[in-house]
């Protein structure tokens, strides 16, 4: 990722509509799926560390992250950090309960992911969970992913078929960002056409942040209660190690 995108990370991912919620669809997907004990969880690709707070209210929570920018944001949290890749994961094989991996799979830096996801489900305890998100579909493809150097966008059936050659048991997979997809369409295929560039990150004006935010904690809702969303801008898969 470019060095800038992870300051603009950091400034949004506390309040922007997207961040807001897809940490709620994270949880929506997780939550039912844990423990009632406190976990040792490891948060792989982590960023600038916003989900790794979140997953060390549960219990013991690592993050990893290759880029140097990404740690000293972490380390500015007081998060527990690493410097690694997700292609060689520097803990010993089934040492931790939950592992999530939040848009990293698609990274043109990691070459193979099955091989990543491989390297996922080594370190998991036998019963942990994987939640992996991962961009979605070509068809959306285009500044934002030249931006953040994309590799591929994925549709749900490749990312469970990577689970399960992982050794992995897919519990739940899901769309999300359904309601705005076809916004979000219509605005990618604009790009390509105006050949516009750079990432989307930012804010949008008030009303805007709070009707998408608000579509997508209606989503986190509705997954919570079991419905699976059949297209959308993201996909998730949460799955577990025999």
């Amino acid at each position: 990722m470019n060095s800038a995108e992870y300051g603009r990370m950091r400034d949004a991912e506390e309040r922007q509509w997207w961040y807001v919620g897809m940490r709620a669809l994270s949880l929506a997907l997780l939550r039912p799926a844990l423990p009632a004990r406190a976990v040792a969880s490891l948060d792989a690709g982590c960023g600038t560390g916003a989900n790794l707070e979140r997953l060390a209210t549960l219990g013991h929570a690592t993050g990893i992250d290759l880029s140097a920018e990404a740690i000293a944001f972490c380390r500015a949290r007081g998060v527990v950090v690493v410097r690694g890749s997700i292609l060689a994961l520097p803990f010993a094989d089934a040492s931790v309960d939950v592992v999530t991996s939040f848009d990293v799979l698609y990274h043109r830096w990691v070459e193979d992911d099955a091989r990543a996801v491989v390297e996922l489900a080594r370190v998991l305890r036998p019963g942990g969970v994987l939640l992996v998100r991962v961009p979605a579909l070509k068809m959306l493809w285009g500044a934002h992913d030249e931006a953040v150097h994309s590799r591929h966008r994925y549709t749900r059936a490749e990312l469970v078929t990577l689970l399960r050659h992982a050794g992995l048991e897919p519990v739940r997979a899901t769309y999300a960002n359904f309601f705005l997809f076809p916004l979000l369409l219509a605005r990618r295929t604009l790009d390509r056409w105006a050949g516009r560039h750079g990432s989307d990150v930012g804010f949008l004006p008030g009303p805007l942040e709070w009707l998408f935010r608000s579509l997508l904690l209606a989503e986190a809702w509705l997954v919570e209660r079991g419905v699976s969303l059949p297209v959308g801008a993201s996909v998730f898969a949460l799955a577990r190690k025999p």
